[in-house]
């Protein structure tokens, strides 16, 4: 049986195999169906892997097919968006699925060229200050407050019905990220060459609360990897260990490079087993 300390979700891109709404979709329900709770899109606007959908449509698309889990970006580039409109798609989507969004944001990355190809700042350092912005503009917005600053002008109005929790990305462990996501509600640390084990997790965890995270606040953690019993090599990931840690969530991971058939066993298979 999967570990009921822990929440399970699907994790992918919304390209290649998956780049068809109806595909995501129809991936979405069964997971559903399969007892998973949560499905997570990446958000990406070009890629090599064609063809590719957006992100944000796509997810009020699932929000309306589903009842039950929880969905998001996983995760949000602030830095190549305006904030309000995304804060505004964010905060459609909330009612839409009456309250199940998970706001994932970050940095984002120009692997694809997301920020090159069309003029947005690379800098990590610019795309930082871009992302506090951002986050401060959205949460405005959503709590219903005024928001004025040098360019932007947002008055006061009712808030979003439903709160939005605000997971941020996580590469290195940085102390500005480490930090920013002290004010927020969850973490997801995606190192690119591996899946992190218990011991990383539990250092994160700790590096996050001495970087402010009240202890009596609830903050998720998000892993992404790969566990399910369905993979033709059965993957060995200690996810109990994972939870001891203080891992909350598991993110199965899909990748496009994966038939599409495969991944349709790993969502139907459910959730892996501790």
């Amino acid at each position: 049986m999967p570990d009921k300390r822990i929440r399970y979700g699907v994790y992918l891109p919304p390209f290649g195999p998956f780049g068809d709404p109806a595909v995501l979709v129809e991936l979405a329900v069964r997971a559903e169906a399969a007892g998973w709770d949560g499905v997570f899109l990446w958000d990406h606007v070009v890629t090599e892997a064609m063809p590719i959908v957006d992100c944000w449509s796509t997810l009020a698309a699932i929000a309306t097919a589903t009842e039950r889990v929880l969905l998001g970006p996983m995760v949000t580039p602030l830095a190549r968006r305006r904030p309000w409109i995304v804060a505004r798609q964010a905060a459609t989507v909330s009612r839409l699925s009456a309250g199940r969004l998970v706001f994932g944001a970050g940095l984002g990355s120009d692997e694809s060229g997301d920020f090159s190809r069309f003029g947005d700042p690379v800098d990590p350092g610019v795309r930082a200050e871009l992302l506090d912005e951002g986050l401060a503009v959205a949460e405005a917005m959503w709590a219903g407050r005024a928001y004025r600053s040098a360019r932007i002008d947002i008055a006061e109005t009712e808030p979003n019905p439903y709160p939005i929790p605000v997971w941020l990305a996580s590469t290195t462990g940085r102390p500005q990220v480490l930090r920013r996501a002290a004010r927020h509600d969850g973490i997801f640390p995606n190192p690119e060459s591996h899946t992190p084990g218990p011991e990383e997790v539990a250092d994160l965890v700790a590096a996050v609360r001495a970087a402010g995270l009240p202890a009596d606040r609830p903050f998720d953690v998000a892993v992404p990897g790969n566990a399910s019993q369905a993979w033709p090599e059965q993957p060995r990931i200690d996810l109990a260990g994972l939870a001891e840690a203080g891992m909350t969530w598991w993110m199965e991971s899909l990748i496009h490079f994966d038939p599409l058939d495969l991944s349709l066993r790993i969502v139907d298979a459910g959730p892996p087993r501790a």
